[in-house]
């Protein structure tokens, strides 16, 4: 029986007019009419949780669905909506810490930390039978992890500069003190041993605040992937959750098989391999986790992709993911169609062009040329007045 799926992406909230991230996320959840939109620690994000879909095509719709929503209910407010891990033009500061007494508390408690916590990601579930499958497969699909972080990643610009990492939204999520790989447990009772003792030491307040790449949730059966950046184009959450999906299958079918361990233990080196992903993305190499060496990324995940055919083919997703993969190695990351828009134009263009693909347009970036020169005069955020092509589309169903 194929494992049902389900995704949550989160989105940054940006004035029309000015581009730059805004608190405003409270208002533009009132203008919701369906549940499945929440807040988050931030006052500049929202988040959108899909339904649970046993095929990919229904998670597309969905997710696409969420987002055209969304984005109608934005321009009501004079907002966009951008699904990225950052964008370029923002400020930050504790007064936009949502008013909730667990965000508050953790902002007292991580200052600078939770107050530059301006990051999106997009977050896939896959069902498992059990808490104990889900652990111990958790050890089994770290090694892919990073790979689907390349490509997943969007987040080139940081405070209005260019960072030179395809996923800067990495670097600063790495410094909570739970994220990053997750170490090997037999079962569920050792993994939940650890998590209390983590509270415990004080150092985070709650199960909530487990961090790592791939987690098991805490109030269902699924096992939940969190390494990746938010995505522009739609296609490449659907493309990381068949991959994802396609991981899991594998791994509980190993784990059904084996007769001793799985894993050699070492997951020292994922660390590595993941800061090689934020780094480079699709457009350099990768560590490949067959031979823990370096590769070309499409080198690497077309690899993958051959590991995976036969998952693939028992959920029913071979068609849906080789097809998009062949389309996001042709693309290459949304950091880098980010980059070439500001090098073709300004910061301002790469905004427009987050939008765009969050909205489901295809642009392609023009060549790099010379910055066009604009007329600008700050607005009362202190961002430049707009006169590009960022424009609020009409309300739509």
């Amino acid at each position: 029986m194929t494992a049902r799926l389900g995704a949550e992406e989160e989105f940054h909230v940006l004035d029309v007019e000015s581009g730059y991230l805004v608190p405003r996320a409270a208002q533009l959840l009132g203008r919701m009419e369906r549940p499945g939109f929440t807040s988050e620690l931030q006052q500049s994000v929202v988040e959108s949780n899909s339904g649970v879909h046993d095929t990919l095509d229904g998670l597309w719709t969905d997710l696409a669905s969420s987002r055209r929503r969304l984005d109608a209910a934005a321009a009501t407010l004079g907002l966009a909506v951008v699904a990225a891990g950052t964008v370029p033009l923002a400020g930050f500061g504790s007064r936009d810490v949502t008013a909730d007494p667990r965000y508050r508390r953790m902002a007292d408690d991580y200052r600078r930390v939770a107050e530059e916590q301006l990051i999106c990601s997009a977050q896939i579930h896959v069902d498992v039978p059990d808490r104990d499958t889900a652990v111990r497969a958790m050890c089994l699909v770290s090694a892919w992890l990073p790979p689907l972080l390349a490509l997943s990643a969007s987040s080139p610009f940081w405070l209005g500069s260019d960072t030179g990492y395809a996923s800067w939204r990495t670097m600063l999520w790495q410094r909570w003190p739970t994220a990053g790989p997750v170490g090997c447990h037999p079962d569920a009772a050792d993994y939940d041993r650890t998590v209390a003792e983590l509270i415990r030491s004080g150092v985070i307040s709650d199960a909530g605040m487990i961090y790592h790449d791939v987690r098991p949730s805490a109030h269902q059966n699924t096992l939940e992937l969190r390494i990746c950046d938010a995505c522009p184009r739609v296609e490449t959450v659907v493309l990381v959750a068949g991959l994802f999906r396609a991981l899991v299958h594998e791994a509980r079918e190993r784990l059904e098989r084996a007769d001793g361990p799985l894993c050699d233990g070492r997951h020292d080196w994922l660390r590595a391999a993941t800061w090689r992903a934020a780094r480079s993305g699709l457009e350099g190499d990768l560590v490949d986790p067959a031979t823990r060496c370096a590769a070309p990324a499409p080198a690497v995940l077309t690899g993958m992709l051959a590991r995976l055919r036969p998952a693939l083919e028992a959920c029913g997703d071979w068609e849906t993911v080789h097809g998009l993969l062949e389309e996001a190695l042709a693309a290459g990351t949304a950091a880098d169609r980010l980059r070439r828009a500001a090098r073709a134009d300004d910061l301002l263009a790469s905004i427009d062009l987050m939008v765009a693909e969050t909205r489901g347009e295809r642009r392609t970036p023009r060549p790099t040329a010379p910055p066009r020169r604009r007329t600008a005069q700050p607005d009362p955020l202190g961002a430049p007045a707009r006169t590009g092509t960022f424009a609020t589309p009409a309300p739509s169903a």
